[in-house]
């Protein structure tokens, strides 16, 4: 069974919402309302189809105890009730998962950084391959991808990259991205036709905002210097690239892809703020999860979380044991949405299971 009063006051304040849009109201405040009703609505819908099916349940189960009708009403009162069942059942588990408690920051931007790993040119190919995958789904999902800084692979790819996604509930998605994604294939240039083995390590980190961390000035340790890179007739002669340093975590960024030492920072800012608070996110789950030998999406770059075998044609997240042959879509950034769809599904049974446990 559901817990009827917080049903109550869910649609009671989805009424609320309704009333306050049809009277005066600022228009951020009707963006925000809008906004919260949207998402609002299709749990809503199921909780009135669930208490629609309860009601319709209790009438067929008054039709089955009335042993003075026929045969036939009888029939199609079992029958219904079945139906019904299953139904109600159908419903309390969407809205259980509705109910779910919401990472405060799945509707945040993303900072998606790639840097090759062990495999030296094909690392960094592949490293490549994964950063337009995840651009091509992100087109998909009709998000933008803009590149902050990205260091090329001397045969192509890149060595490390690091970009922003833009767009409603990229951190929700791209989430359990985070991890080390190895590939296996033929590369190029084998002549023997051997296949090697190579990887590349995700990061997923939301982008935040000041208020998110407290980044004290004193804990920072800035330097600038000239920017490297090809000389000629562009060669940078100031001092626009920027080296931040926050001394309580030991994170570093570095920052030269624009000429604007301010936007250098800013940029650099930004990533460190991400990093900061990931690191503690991390820290946190660990501690909480000390005693949970299975779990979805930690966040735990360590680890190999998925297989792209090319010969076979397969890809395989080692987390949820799910294999896909349908290795070309999921690189396309076409398929790659089953992936992530399992692997939310099993975070929500494994949160619905948490709560079974604790209540």
């Amino acid at each position: 069974m559901l817990p009827e009063a917080k049903l109550d006051i869910l649609l009671a304040h989805h009424a609320s919402l309704e009333a306050e849009l049809l009277g005066q109201v600022n228009s951020d405040r009707y963006v925000a309302i809008t906004r919260e009703l949207a998402e609002l609505n299709p749990l809503i819908d199921a909780v009135k189809d669930y208490r629609s099916a309860r009601t319709e349940l209790a009438g067929a189960e008054a039709l089955l105890a009335d042993a003075a009708e026929d045969p036939e009403m009888h029939s199609m009162a079992e029958a219904e009730l079945e139906t019904l069942q299953a139904r109600i059942g159908e419903l309390e588990q969407k809205i259980r998962v509705a109910l779910l408690p919401k990472d405060a920051m799945d509707d945040r931007n993303v900072m998606l950084e790639i840097r090759a790993g062990t495999g030296g040119d094909e690392a960094s190919l592949f490293a490549g391959d994964l950063f337009r995958m995840y651009e091509r789904f992100a087109g998909l999902q009709g998000w933008k991808v803009e590149v902050i800084s990205a260091s090329e692979g001397t045969v192509g790819g890149y060595k490390e990259i690091i970009a922003e996604v833009q767009g409603r509930g990229a951190f929700a998605k791209l989430k359990f991205e985070s991890g080390v994604h190895r590939v296996q294939r033929v590369p190029d240039t084998e002549t023997q036709g051997r296949i090697h083995t190579s990887a590349a390590t995700v990061a997923v980190l939301p982008e935040v905002e000041d208020v998110d961390v407290d980044i004290k000035d004193t804990d920072l340790r800035i330097e600038t210097m000239r920017a490297g890179g090809a000389g000629g007739q562009h060669v940078n002669k100031t001092e626009s690239a920027i080296r931040i340093t926050h001394i309580p975590t030991g994170i570093v960024v570095m920052m030269q892809d624009s000429r604007s030492q301010h936007k250098n920072r800013a940029s650099a800012m930004n990533i460190l703020r991400s990093r900061i608070y990931d690191a503690e996110r991390q820290r946190v789950e660990a501690a909480r999860s000390a005693d949970r030998k299975e779990k979805v999406g930690s966040g735990d770059r360590s680890e190999r979380i998925r297989t792209y075998n090319f010969p076979q044609g397969r890809v395989t997240d080692h987390r949820i044991n799910l294999t896909l042959y349908k290795l070309p879509q999921v690189i396309a950034g076409e398929a790659l949405g089953e992936l992530i769809d399992a692997l939310t599904t099993e975070h929500q049974a494994a949160q619905l299971a948490a709560q079974g446990a604790a209540a």
